[in-house]
């Protein structure tokens, strides 16, 4: 197993991911410039945070165009493991690797504090260890992270069991209190079809380590290793 967190101009959660994963989860893990296009023998390959090319167009719209996507999708239509994470998730899914959309928040202004998630999946490559049902306290950052899809992707997303996490309360509840963003059917995260791309909002990689008092990231990323 070894990570590689792909940086773009403008990514600015580059080093956290790969603090959290090289000596906190204790993983090998490289950094891979967006102008090379070798993956460096990575098996699984994130995505950080950011604010790529500066979100100019829209977030995630010109980062696809980087040579190392062509190498990621390839990866991932291989069956390889992704994770975007913030701009990250924005990046997959302007480069169609995850379906949907992320649209400014309804509020038209950058959030940054810590919200509350659940698991909607907990068989995924990224939510095996997370308890069913237990609400994660993950901070965001952004200014534009509503997710959105048509009905007819949202049937599919459901049916296919590729929502893995929504915004909730911290006792697990729904409500538009506790939609930060105003996501549709308050989604913070999704999965492609073959399970094997994953993206979400929430930053589990600044509540993994003990120094901050919260670790519940930590149990993705434990998630990810033990699979």
């Amino acid at each position: 197993m070894k990570f590689g967190v792909v940086v773009f101009p403008g990514s600015n959660c580059d080093e956290d991911m790969v603090y959290v994963l090289r000596d906190i989860m204790k993983q090998e893990t490289v950094k891979l410039w967006h102008k090379n296009t070798d993956l460096e023998g990575c098996t699984h390959i994130v995505l950080p945070g950011g604010f790529s090319y500066g979100d100019y167009l829209r977030s995630g719209a010109i980062a696809k165009f980087s040579p190392i996507m062509q190498s990621v999708i390839e990866h991932a239509n291989k069956g390889g493991f992704v994770l975007g994470v913030c701009n990250g998730f924005q990046i997959l899914c302007e480069a169609g690797l995850l379906p949907g959309a992320l649209l400014h928040n309804d509020s038209r202004k950058f959030i940054c504090k810590n919200v509350y998630i659940k698991s909607e999946n907990t068989n995924s490559k990224i939510t095996s260890k997370v308890p069913q049902g237990k609400a994660l306290k993950i901070p965001i950052a952004h200014g534009e992270g509503k997710y959105f899809a048509d009905a007819e992707t949202l049937k599919k997303l459901n049916s296919n069991n590729q929502i893995l996490f929504r915004y909730c309360d911290e006792k697990g509840a729904l409500s538009d209190a506790a939609n930060p963003n105003g996501a549709t059917e308050h989604i913070a995260g999704v999965c492609n079809e073959g399970k094997n791309v994953f993206g979400m909002m929430p930053h589990p990689e600044r509540a993994s380590d003990k120094e901050l008092a919260n670790i519940d990231g930590a149990l993705l990323f434990e998630s990810i290793i033990a699979n």
